[in-house]
């Protein structure tokens, strides 16, 4: 059985609904894009009727799209805002970028906010433009297939960072690629487990290190992911 775009839309609204009873949705403009923005465009055919579950899916390569309170999580803690330029390491199927481009490059907004999401398998780049471009989020998404953990020097500094892998250490070029003020959410491996943490640049350039929860994710590949 497959369901219609009004069939989907309801179940994006009760999970929207059950991740802010969570406390997990907290910023009108998160809220707005979960709303707005169709995971089951993103995820694999197989998969479409599990889009609104609170879980992730598996995609091509052993690489999975994180589960919505993840997204949610992610999103809230960068502090996003319209205008704002993003870097997003390991794209995988493209909606993570979406939600991202939603906030800080809405339709509306005459501030030029974007998104550059940066995907080391070249069979996930083709699917994820595939995805941005059938939903209309291609023209506000960069997307380049090279080795995220090195960042993309062509349009830093960036406000936000965004890591979708699980690096062994935080990268020393997306550091020095976040913009004084900017923000960087990141997995790190600590032994057997995964922190997510929080890295803000303040204005004078001092780092400072925030624990945001346990987590599990795929691992950060390239020069400064793991072996």
């Amino acid at each position: 059985m497959m369901l219609d775009k009004q069939a989907f839309l309801r179940q994006r609204k009760r999970l929207v609904q059950m991740l802010m009873e969570e406390g997990v949705l907290k910023s009108p403009n998160v809220i707005r894009a979960f709303l707005v923005v169709p995971r089951e465009e993103f995820v694999t055919y197989q998969h479409r009727l599990y889009s609104y579950l609170d879980n992730p899916l598996p995609t091509f390569l052993n690489q999975t799209i994180s589960a919505p309170h993840m997204c949610a999580i992610m999103c809230e803690a960068l502090q996003l805002k319209e205008g704002d330029k993003v870097l997003e390491i390991g794209t995988g199927t493209g909606y993570h970028a979406a939600l991202c481009a939603e906030i800080v490059a809405p339709k509306y907004s005459e501030k030029k906010g974007f998104v550059v999401s940066i995907e080391i398998f070249p069979e996930l780049v083709r699917y994820a433009i595939e995805n941005l471009t059938r939903t209309g989020y291609i023209d506000r998404v960069k997307v380049v297939c090279g080795d995220g953990s090195e960042g993309y020097p062509e349009y830093a500094p960036y406000n936000a960072i965004l890591v979708t892998a699980a690096a062994p250490r935080v990268p020393e070029p997306l550091i020095e690629q976040l913009a004084p003020g900017g923000r960087m959410v990141i997995p790190v491996e600590r032994g057997w487990t995964q922190e997510l943490l929080l890295i803000e640049k303040t204005e004078s350039g001092e780092i400072r290190r925030k624990f945001i929860t346990y987590c599990v994710f795929v691992k950060l590949r390239g020069k400064y992911g793991s072996p």
